[in-house]
């Protein structure tokens, strides 16, 4: 066997490889970048403080004794994209799936209402520009996002995307995984690798829901997005193609 019948069969085995994985779907896994709770307080008083720094969030309705919960996380997706890329291709690529996980947590502070089963929202915030400040439970700070802020300054109910309404069976402990819907503004972040921040938010009066932040001592119960992506039939088209190519040009030489 000539040495270039040996290159040739060498391609072709590596761009057979690569054919394969670029067949597979890929996952990707990422943990926020900020995160904060904001609260009203029984009776409003609340409203104007930044609880970014603790490490618990939370949602609560809005009539429960102890007033409602909201709750900001912000990713940053520019390695989900650049990983997709390095799999698939520039581009070469498509969403299936997104999916956020939440680990439920204890109850650890006067300030929060007692955790109870029910519905939540989560909304895709248009507006990045929050900050997560440095206030926790018991020492709030007025250095980030506050519930009235939110309220004022980044919710807009005309561009914000509902992204899904989901159950919480009332646990203070493990982990829940929410499919989130693939709003067209939700795979325009995730092909563009920008940064994406998710609103969570009672959808009925009784749900009342605490879970691990970003500043957890466990980095495994840390809020984590799960993208599941898949190559774009154009990109495995193209390897087909080469594959096939470089298999006749082989076969062509072998035979001389």
């Amino acid at each position: 066997m000539t040495s270039r019948v040996k290159a040739l069969l060498f391609s072709w085995a590596v761009c057979f490889a690569v054919a394969f994985g670029v067949g597979k779907a890929a996952t990707f896994s990422t943990t926020p970048i900020a995160d904060a709770y904001v609260a009203t307080g029984p009776s409003g008083e609340l409203s104007a403080n930044n609880y970014g720094g603790g490490g618990a969030l939370g949602l609560a309705a809005p009539n429960l004794p102890l007033g409602e919960f909201q709750t900001v996380i912000k990713f940053g997706l520019s390695n989900v994209r650049n990983a997709f890329d390095a799999q698939f291709g520039v581009g070469l690529w498509s969403v299936q799936s997104v999916t956020l996980q939440l680990t439920a947590s204890s109850h650890g502070d006067v300030i929060y209402n007692e955790i109870g089963p029910g519905q939540f929202n989560i909304s895709l915030l248009q507006n990045n520009s929050w900050m997560e400040g440095t206030g926790r439970a018991s020492a709030p700070t007025s250095d980030g996002i506050t519930f009235n802020s939110l309220q004022s300054a980044y919710i807009n109910n005309t561009t914000d995307e509902p992204l899904g309404t989901f159950s919480f069976g009332g646990a203070s402990s493990g982990d829940d995984s929410y499919d989130l819907t693939l709003s067209p503004t939700l795979i325009t972040h995730l092909l563009a690798g920008g940064d994406l921040s998710l609103r969570l938010y009672a959808a009925d009066d009784s749900v009342s829901y605490l879970f691990s932040s970003r500043a957890t001592g466990t980095v495994a119960n840390r809020p984590t997005l799960i993208i599941n992506a898949v190559p774009e039939p154009g990109g495995v088209a193209l390897t087909v193609t080469g594959l096939a190519a470089l298999f006749s040009v082989g076969r062509r030489i072998r035979q001389k």
